[in-house]
């Protein structure tokens, strides 16, 4: 097919099911006779191998995962704290109330990292700092206080 050879759709009618034997697809509206598939409702749900024991119950469930007992930080990065005043004690109440995080229930703390630069004097307490983050915190002139 070339660009040339292409023609549009047209106003192509809704193609309605069972409304008589002159729609082409009128009675059983191409459902078949009688069966699962028939029925209003019918089908399979996905998965589902005729019975047959399914592959997500055949396959072995191995290993473990950390995911549920790893910690849960909330991170954010050096070029965030740039929004507060020199010489400025910066924890998560303060950060939360600058409206950088809005603080969820379920987190061990806040996590700084190293990305962007800070030219602020900051005194900064938080759960973790990468080395990259306490390294240019202090370069700053600021402390990286982990609490």
């Amino acid at each position: 097919m070339k660009l040339n050879e292409m023609t549009s759709a047209g106003n192509v009618k809704a193609y309605r099911k069972g409304r008589g034997p002159g729609s082409g697809n009128g009675k059983t509206a191409g459902r078949g006779h009688k069966g699962q598939n028939a029925r209003s409702g019918g089908g399979v749900r996905p998965g589902f191998e005729g019975g047959q024991m399914p592959l997500y119950r055949r396959l072995p469930k191995r290993g473990f995962n950390n995911k549920r007992f790893a910690p849960a930080y909330i991170t954010i990065n050096v070029k965030d704290l740039e929004v507060f005043d020199n010489g400025t004690t910066v924890d998560a109440k303060a950060i939360a109330e600058k409206g950088i995080i809005s603080v969820p229930k379920n987190n061990d703390g806040i996590k700084i990292l190293g990305n962007g630069e800070l030219t602020k004097k900051l005194n900064v307490t938080a759960a973790k700092f990468t080395a990259a983050a306490k390294e240019k915190i202090e370069k700053a002139g600021g402390t990286a206080t982990e609490g």
